[in-house]
């Protein structure tokens, strides 16, 4: 790079880096106090110095400009003005000195180029921060108080509660009529992703299901909070908008109908379906048979199409066209559909365009509401990259078990099927997957399980120490009863409670009591993975005994507390698969 490009590199002026030696009459490129410099001829004054000698005091050089020369060839305090200057060269003058060692190109070009690197990696950051904090004003955020979890994290499993309402705001969306819904939980999803990251499970819940919705702090606008009522048997959908409900308010119902705790929630209209859709360049969906739809609008052939905009809306409002007309039959469409929108947004045609991305950060943004616990642009981010390690084939959708409401003439409402749902439910809470996982987990299951096999002791062998550890009070009592009165457990006390709160209950027991531990888990029902090898205690009369803690998963004595192992019967679909609506 020569002293003129130099010059602009460091955003000073070349002709500024020329000045007159004085003692010399030449022009001379300073580039730095250390660096021997080359001369251009010019006129020259009356005196020299010498080599050598001590640097005298700065002399007079030109009007307006001080020499600023190596102290090798310093100015005489008393030089007198020469001629007229020439202007300084435009170029690099020839070195006057032999052997001057140049800096190799190579390493020119290098300085050159990684500094065009670094300005170009600080451009792009300062424009990502810009950018995050752009998207940061789109999301809207609801606080829900207690009802989440507050912060996300990315060490455990969470459920996200994926609400679309039907509230009818946004362009174009007048025309859906109701326009004055104040947006009821009308499409609902509760997505719990593993703790490994190996399997998630969307559960569909009905908007149309018999529910207890309880009391609801929610908060106001001027921060205080108000406490909306609940309500009794009610549809699901009226968790939301109604009486002032917010989302915390389906997050609580949700936890009383099926047990299971919400961690955050994700909230969208109808717009989101139609800008999400058109960001990835359109869903592929299938039809078994060709729709036309006068009331929704939608109007397809049978095989596969690619929807988007105001066409995908369609899609997923449609219920008169599939199955029997009921919204059940829609559910089944809409899992459908969010398997493909899964697979579109995950792919390499998404995943390498910039366009496509960018699109798609507006779209998602500026179609949700979020709890607070993940209303930051890279919480959102962290949530999705945890759900980007799931593999398709390993989400599965499902549906809450139903039966039509038994209280009705015209069935119209369903309420939740008690043979089923409980153990989908615990299997949820107990982060079993619904499909197959990674065959080091099913060996961990196998070990589990082989710790109930083995001989057992006979029942009045078992000495045991009762702890209540997050269950009812009174538990601990009542199971002592229950063991001693109808099951032959007679060396059996209550020893209070735990230390801790338990979310599971557990068997602790030494090596040797293996035979008794695995007696009381065929009483108790206990599965493999609540037996916990460890020490033996000493109960009150000084011998040797197993701890029973109960935990929060205790319902009571006599009732079995063994989480299943495999899926039960329930229709499912898997994200990887294309299926056709019919």
């Amino acid at each position: 790079m020569d002293a003129q490009g130099r010059g602009r590199a460091d955003n000073i002026d070349p002709a500024d880096q020329w000045v007159l030696n004085p003692n010399t009459g030449d022009y001379e490129l300073r580039l730095g106090a250390s660096t021997a410099q080359p001369s251009v001829p010019g006129p020259r004054s009356s005196r020299t110095a010498t080599a050598g000698a001590a640097a005298p005091p700065r002399g007079r050089t030109a009007p307006g400009r001080e020499y600023r020369g190596s102290p090798e060839v310093a100015p005489a305090p008393d030089v007198v003005p020469g001629p007229r200057r020439r202007r300084p060269p435009q170029g690099p003058p020839p070195s006057r000195r032999k052997g001057r060692q140049q800096k190799p190109k190579g390493k020119k070009i290098a300085l050159w180029t990684g500094g065009t690197v670094a300005f170009a990696l600080v451009a792009v950051s300062t424009a990502g921060y810009v950018y995050v904090k752009h998207l940061e004003g789109n999301v809207s955020t609801t606080d829900v108080g207690s009802a989440g979890a507050g912060n996300f994290s990315k060490d455990k499993a969470f459920n996200v509660l994926i609400i679309g309402t039907d509230k009818r705001t946004g362009k174009g969306n007048q025309g859906y009529g109701d326009t004055g819904n104040v947006g009821h939980a009308d499409t609902n999803i509760l997505l719990h992703v593993s703790k490994d990251r190996t399997n998630a499970t969307a559960m569909s819940i009905p908007r149309d299901l018999i529910v207890d919705v309880p009391d609801c702090p929610t908060k106001q606008e001027d921060g205080s909070t108000e406490v909306v009522r609940g309500s009794q048997g009610v549809r699901f959908n009226t968790s939301l908008g109604q009486s002032g409900r917010d989302p915390g308010c389906t997050m609580r119902t949700v936890k009383e109908a099926t047990g299971i705790s919400v961690d955050h929630f994700m909230m969208a209209d109808f717009n989101a379906v139609k800008t999400l859709t058109s960001a990835v360049g359109g869903v592929e969906v299938c039809l078994t048979k060709p729709v036309n739809d006068k009331e929704s609008k939608l109007k397809l052939p049978a095989g596969t199409s690619t929807v988007e905009g105001e066409q995908a809306l369609a899609f997923v409002r449609t219920r008169k066209s599939f199955g029997n007309s009921g919204d059940l039959d829609r559910i089944k469409v809409q899992q459908q559909f969010l398997g493909s929108l899964m697979r579109k947004m995950s792919s390499s045609d998404t995943l390498t365009s910039p366009t496509k991305l960018v699109k798609l950060a507006e779209a998602a943004t500026k179609a949700l509401t979020v709890d607070t616990g993940i209303g930051r642009v890279s919480t959102l981010k962290d949530v999705a990259l945890e759900l980007k390690k799931v593999p398709p084939k390993n989400v599965s959708f499902m549906t809450v078990p139903v039966i039509d409401n038994p209280t009705e003439q015209v069935k119209a409402t369903v309420v939740i099927d008690e043979s089923r749902g409980p153990e989908i439910f615990s299997m949820i809470k107990d982060d079993v997957s619904f499909t197959e996982v990674k065959k080091k987990q099913q060996k961990e299951k196998a070990a589990v399980a082989a710790r109930l096999k083995g001989s057992k002791a006979d029942a009045s062998e078992v000495r045991v120490r009762i702890l209540n550890g997050g269950a009812a009070p009174g538990s601990a009592q009542e199971t002592l009863t229950y063991l001693q009165n109808d099951e032959g457990v007679l060396k059996s006390e209550n020893a209070g409670n735990a230390e801790a709160t338990l979310k599971k209950t557990t068997l602790e027991y030494a090596p040797d009591q293996a035979d008794q531990a695995r007696r009381l888990a065929d009483i108790m029902g206990l599965s493999g993975s609540a037996m916990k090898p460890g020490e033996s205690v000493t109960n009150s009369q000084g011998l040797p005994a197993i701890t029973l803690t109960l935990g929060e998963d205790f319902t009571g004595a006599g009732e079995s507390l063994t989480a299943p192992s495999t899926a039960p019967d329930v229709e499912k679909s898997t994200a990887d698969k294309v299926e056709c609506a019919n």
